[in-house]
């Protein structure tokens, strides 16, 4: 079956790779994409960060598709997050519709069907000459730090019963979308299995900047933001002076307090690529989230890629989390992680590692997408059987 996408996602140029990047461009690879960006799901902070990033995706807004692969074009469609307010509301419809409509003119799609991977941007669902609407639910998004809650529920409520097949990535959404929408599939995450792979390959270099540090390295990459708990890590780093604590990714919170321990190392953003050359410094990886609605509702992206490097694994209690007990390390309290960490570093084998790296090789991004492309079709045939 021929397809198209008009594809809803977040920041392309976004340090980190997520679920959005990784799908989208597996989709491009076989059929006609256009990549809408929407920045707006959370009001910009007073940083400069977010102030430089505010102005690029204004510029941006204004310009036509551009392509970035044989298959896929890009284009941003930022939104005004006070949607509180009916004027704003409007302004983002207007907005967006003139904006992807017209892109549409100008990219070869044919017939398109809607994907969303972010509910802010769903009233557009329906109303793009699309052939289907899919919502590929990730998070609980409502729960994401720095949303206004009310508002993004009603908007992921919205486009979940608006779909017409819901994909979601854990357990305890899947149960929740159920109860607004009865086509609702399980979609656990993917992992790139070779890149991440490369970790365990002891004969190629660690990252210079962590070659020197001493064992064991407690290791975490992805952003250091909102969704961590900075005081567990301080009390893990407190309690154990002689180890080390590999943190990589860019810094979004205020962690003052950890800099000005000597035993953590946080040398901020680094490619996608080059995280392997990091992970092989880490003796044991950590997953130390706090236990709010948004985490225990997620299906975290390190996970599979974490025991792709052939780690050991330590995590605080999540429905997705459980699934893969025997080969992940469950720790509710700040004892008990730290007890969990001891235990694994005892525990760690060659053998292990390889049986880590066994249990999450089959499940790669391309064999997910393959699922997901497979269910769309169906459900698509069986949506125009009944017209």
């Amino acid at each position: 079956m021929d397809l198209s996408f008009i594809y809803f996602g977040n920041d392309w140029f976004a340090e980190n790779r997520t679920s959005s990047h990784h799908i989208a461009r597996r989709l491009s690879n076989r059929f006609p994409l256009l990549y809408v960006e929407t920045p707006g799901l959370r009001a910009p902070e007073a940083s400069r960060r977010d102030i430089r990033k505010l102005f690029k995706k204004l510029a941006a807004a204004f310009r036509p598709p551009r392509q970035i692969s044989e298959h896929m074009w890009h284009i941003s469609v930022p939104q005004i997050p006070y949607r509180r307010y009916a004027a704003v509301r409007k302004i983002n419809e207007l907005f967006a519709l003139w904006k992807v409509r017209s892109a549409l003119r100008r990219v070869p799609l044919f017939s398109p069907l809607s994907w969303f991977n972010v509910p802010h941007p769903g009233f557009l669902a329906g109303k793009l000459g699309e052939r289907m609407v899919v919502y590929y639910c990730t998070d609980n998004y409502a729960a994401a730090p720095g949303v206004d809650a009310t508002d993004v529920a009603r908007m992921d409520e919205a486009l979940t019963r608006r779909a017409d097949v819901v994909f979601a990535t854990s357990p305890s959404l899947v149960h929740e979308k159920q109860r607004l929408n009865e086509t609702v599939i399980y979609s656990p995450h993917g992992v790139d299995a070779d890149v991440f792979g490369k970790a365990a390959d002891l004969t190629l270099p660690i990252a210079e900047p962590a070659r020197n540090l001493s064992h064991p390295v407690i290791g975490f990459f992805g952003v250091l933001d909102g969704r961590i708990d900075p005081g567990m890590i301080e009390f893990l780093a407190t309690s154990r002076p002689h180890w080390s604590f590999l943190l990589v990714g860019r810094v979004a919170i205020d962690a003052r307090r950890l800099s000005r321990l000597s035993n953590v190392c946080m040398p901020g953003n680094v490619p996608y690529e080059m995280l392997p050359d990091w992970a092989r410094a880490f003796d044991v990886c950590i997953m130390p989230y706090r236990q709010d609605a948004f985490s225990l509702n997620a299906n975290p992206l390190k996970l599979r890629e974490y025991l792709a490097t052939g780690r050991p694994v330590v995590s605080i209690p999540t429905a997705e989390v459980e699934q893969f007990s025997g080969f992940v390390s469950v720790a509710a309290t700040n004892e008990e992680f730290l007890a969990a960490i001891e235990k694994e570093l005892a525990a760690d084998s060659e053998e292990r590692r390889r049986e880590r790296i066994r249990l999450v090789s089959p499940a790669t991004w391309d064999a997910r997408v393959e699922v997901v492309i497979a269910t769309t079709v169906a459900q698509l045939k069986k949506q125009t059987s009944r017209g």
